[in-house]
């Protein structure tokens, strides 16, 4: 009778899941892009694994460039071709033009209150305008240059003062992150949170474990985006929900004690002509505007921009020393090219880049081989639409693998290779070469991307002799999360260079 019972109860169960499955799965189901077998009501999750760009290559390789899935009750699109990529970003550019509703998008982003998670309409739109006026033009971005050369000159003074005689083993990552970290806080607040110089070092612990909680929760999957019942249970101890309620009071904290103190400043400044952040910016919003830009709306749009503006920068400047590591005859071609053309009297400025051209073909050619948001930020279509012949109902979360377009043999020769070279002769890449997004979401913080990592690595080229710390390669494999981090934090041997000595010692 038990076991007649727990049979029952086994094909109940069954038929509970598949009728569940079924009421889950959009109805338009005709001639949709080709897909894997499938599980009821968790769709293609058990497929899914880390690192996420390299699983939905593999299935992409069998399955086909443009590849259905669905993700527990949310339909998805995964786009590896560039032909597919133009489609999705010129006819289908409005369509896709929203972000998904994630639960990371909705803390992190208050509420997709962000620019970078707000769905796409009025607000957006004078978000984005406010960012690129106030913090990436190329008016801003001149005269943001101070910042970006101080903070470089930082970075290079410390580690001459650690390695200024001999080869000496230095951790990069946290010198790194603490440079990019202060070139975006002192744009949006005027604020130095890493290094010597901070002012208020309790802020600054602050606003490190703050952060660090930010990418760690931000890189963290979390099944309930796709299964929404998962959410009112604490699917395998993560927790993510509270952990992200908690963290929003934390930079609550935090952000408002920030706005306060340039609320104040400019309630007691009469002068005009005064250089503003972008804190300065959207307080001058709020004041024609308080129903719109809210104080929350503020704290979301400074978080955002923090988490964002930083991790492109970092990763790709340590993605960049690693893989030179490992071709000495670059860094030397590369060192060649500073040498001659700026000489051993003063450190490579901003305004040299026309005259680095090889420089900058080693900034594309890492971007390339390690794009630091490889699946790029999700889009979700608002309507059905088609790609690639395929028809896409609306709400379905369209996913762009720029890691696997950026190596595909049939666009790129050798692609697993690092050329640098092969960017010196090429002009339009289209749709094969996208590592700040494309479209009218793409990321508007390239040009400063751009400047901070170009900047920081032809300093450290000029400065310093760098080597491995064994004789075993630089490793190169990607770890958990979103933005692509290194597996293995990078450390080197760093000694200055003798002909730059005197320029050290200024510093």
């Amino acid at each position: 009778m038990d076991e007649m019972h727990l049979f029952f109860i086994s094909l109940l169960s069954l038929f509970s899941l598949i009728l569940l499955s079924k009421l889950l799965i959009p109805k338009n189901t005709r001639n949709v892009a080709p897909s894997p077998p499938s599980l009821p009501v968790i769709g293609h999750l058990h497929l899914i694994g880390e690192p996420f760009h390299r699983v939905l290559h593999q299935l992409s390789s069998k399955y086909g460039p443009v590849m259905s899935l669905r993700f527990g009750s949310r339909p998805v699109l995964v786009v590896t071709s560039p032909s597919a990529v133009e489609e999705c970003f010129t006819t289908n550019d409005i369509v896709l033009a929203n972000r998904p509703p994630l639960l990371g998008f909705q803390y992190v982003g208050y509420d997709q209150t962000a620019m970078a998670v707000a769905p796409y309409g009025h607000l957006w739109r004078d978000l984005r305008r406010i960012a690129t006026l106030e913090l990436f033009s190329t008016a801003r971005l001149k005269g943001y240059m101070a910042i970006r050369q101080d903070e470089v000159r930082s970075l290079v003074k410390s580690l001459s003062q650690d390695a200024c005689r001999d080869f000496t083993r230095v951790e990069m990552k946290s010198r790194i992150e603490g440079l990019s970290f202060n070139v975006i806080t002192r744009m949006v607040a005027d604020k130095r949170f890493y290094g010597a110089e901070v002012e208020d070092v309790q802020e600054a612990r602050e606003f490190k474990e703050i952060m660090r909680e930010v990418i760690e929760y931000c890189g963290a999957s979390n099944p309930g985006d796709f299964i929404p019942f998962l959410r009112w249970i604490d699917f395998q101890g993560l927790d993510l929900e509270k952990k992200l309620q908690k963290l929003r009071v934390k930079f609550d904290s935090f952000s408002e004690t920030l706005i306060e103190e340039h609320r104040s400043k400019r309630r007691g400044s009469s002068s005009e002509s005064e250089a503003k952040t972008y804190i300065d910016a959207l307080l001058s919003l709020q004041e024609s505007g308080p129903e719109h830009y809210t104080d929350n709306l503020i704290k979301g749009n400074i978080l955002t921009l923090l988490l964002t503006g930083t991790d492109t920068s970092s990763g790709t400047i340590e993605w960049a020393m690693s893989v030179l590591l490992n071709h000495p005859e670059v860094l030397k071609r590369a060192r060649a090219e500073i040498d001659e053309h700026i000489g051993h009297e003063r450190l490579v400025e901003e305004t040299d880049f026309p005259n680095l051209p090889y420089m900058q073909c080693i900034v594309q050619e890492t971007l390339r081989l390690f794009p630091i948001a490889p699946m790029l930020v999700p889009h979700e279509s608002s309507e059905d639409c088609t790609i690639g012949g395929f028809n896409v109902s609306r709400g379905t979360m369209v996913l762009v693998n720029a890691w696997a377009i950026h190596r595909d043999p049939e666009l790129w020769d050798e692609p697993l290779s690092f050329k640098p070279e092969r960017f010196e002769k090429m002009e339009n890449m289209g749709y094969k070469y996208i590592p700040f997004g494309t479209g009218r979401r793409n990321c508007p913080a390239m040009g400063l991307a751009n400047r901070v990592v170009t900047s920081t690595l032809a300093s450290l080229i000029q400065c310093f002799e760098w080597e491995r710390v064994g004789e075993e390669m630089v490793e190169l494999l990607e770890g958990k999360g979103i933005s692509m981090p290194k597996i293995k934090p990078l450390e080197a041997m760093c000694k200055a260079r003798q002909g730059m000595s005197h320029v050290l010692k200024e510093l």
